[in-house]
């Protein structure tokens, strides 16, 4: 069977509530309104392209009752105020992926300038809370390195997915290279990583139908999933050309 299709993603959603967690936000983990006392599960989804995809995957999850966070680039591509609406509607929650490092070539005083101002836009369309790095691998600076200089607080952020989440208590799984192993991350890293071995979508059903783990979060990237099989093999095709030069791009960061 096909990995990374929506309606593999569907089976997922559907466990949650089969396995007992309880799906939660960004927002409500940074503001304290989750309890992690029982299984909790953290939907991130990383819009980085193809912004109707996320539309697809955002009205699927409200069909399912779970709320998702999630992050838009500022990119004509996705920062489409009326599907970004949309999801918003859909009760999901709504941040922004910001990449302002990049974007200003690495100055620190023109990115916080850019921030300032890319966030605001968000804000006429949500009330924006948290944020979260976008991973451009072939750039020299990761993005959330701006809060080494700056401090996000000032801007009425509350949390940022790399520096607020305590991974101690949460299972992180990326799809980031089109597979959960984390073997293609390059910028998408966190402190601590999951010392099991994930590849498919369906072992990540039977995580949590093992019972052996409370918190998960999962970072979903919609352009990566769908049912259409042009839209598959086109997606496979070219994240195939991009992990063949993510080793060497491991090596240099």
């Amino acid at each position: 069977m096909r990995d990374f299709t929506l309606k593999i993603y569907r089976t997922v959603c559907s466990e949650v509530e089969s396995q007992g967690y309880v799906p939660i936000t960004v927002d409500d983990y940074c503001s304290g309104k989750a309890e992690l006392n029982n299984k909790s599960i953290i939907f991130r989804h990383d819009v980085d392209r193809k912004i109707d995809m996320a539309l697809m995957m955002a009205k699927m999850e409200y069909e399912m009752n779970i709320r998702a966070t999630y992050y838009f680039r500022y990119i004509p591509e996705v920062f489409k105020p009326s599907i970004i609406q949309e999801i918003k509607e859909l009760n999901h929650e709504i941040g922004y992926h910001y990449e302002v490092l990049d974007k200003a070539n690495g100055d620190h005083e023109q990115a916080i300038l850019l921030f300032e101002k890319e966030l605001e836009c968000m804000r006429q369309i949500a009330d924006v809370r948290t944020i979260c790095m976008h991973g451009n691998p072939v750039k020299p600076w990761s993005n959330r390195d701006l809060w080494k200089t700056h401090d996000y607080r000032k801007f009425g952020i509350i949390g940022e997915p790399y520096l607020s989440i305590d991974y101690n208590k949460f299972v992180y799984l990326s799809d980031t290279g089109r597979t959960w192993s984390g073997k293609y991350s390059v910028k998408d890293v966190v402190d601590k990583t999951f010392s099991g071995k994930i590849r498919h979508t369906n072992e990540i059903i039977t995580l949590m139908k093992s019972g052996n783990y409370s918190n998960i979060c999962l970072l979903v990237h919609p352009n990566r999933w769908s049912d259409d099989p042009v839209e598959w093999f086109s997606e496979l095709i070219w994240q195939n050309i991009k992990n063949l030069g993510k080793p060497f791009l491991k090596r240099r960061s």
